[in-house]
């Protein structure tokens, strides 16, 4: 079973939108790119993942387009073998994958046109 990971939230203003999810529901938000936030939802370890079991932190960037909703993304065993079970299950690729530094990513469509991102991470030592 593939777990959900990590969401991303698009937004039209970056301190608007970190001022509203801080103050509404305590999370900590910081950086290390300005276009891109992390939404800590729970404590994490040194490597930023979270320390509770079932819990789940995101990110938050610019909207890229009108329409755009929020994402979840589910981590995967093996990129290239998730992006065929998508396929074969009436999905299909966006784009990628890519590789992200930490790991390789990747949009799909679900048959209701709903936008998926898939991770495959980099072990963890």
């Amino acid at each position: 079973m593939d777990p959900v990971v990590h969401f991303e939230i698009p937004t039209d203003d970056q301190e608007r939108a970190r001022a509203f999810y801080a103050q509404a529901f305590g999370w900590e938000i910081s950086t290390r790119d300005p276009q891109y936030y992390l939404l800590n939802t729970a404590p994490t370890d040194a490597k930023m993942w979270p320390t509770e079991p079932g819990a789940i932190n995101g990110g938050m960037m610019k909207r890229h387009h009108p329409g755009e909703r929020p994402l979840i993304v589910i981590r995967v065993q093996e990129m290239e073998a998730a992006l065929a079970r998508v396929k074969e299950a009436g999905g299909s690729a966006v784009f990628g994958p890519i590789n992200i530094g930490v790991g390789v990513y990747a949009h799909v469509q679900d048959t209701e046109g709903n936008a998926i991102a898939l991770f495959q991470d980099q072990p963890r030592d």
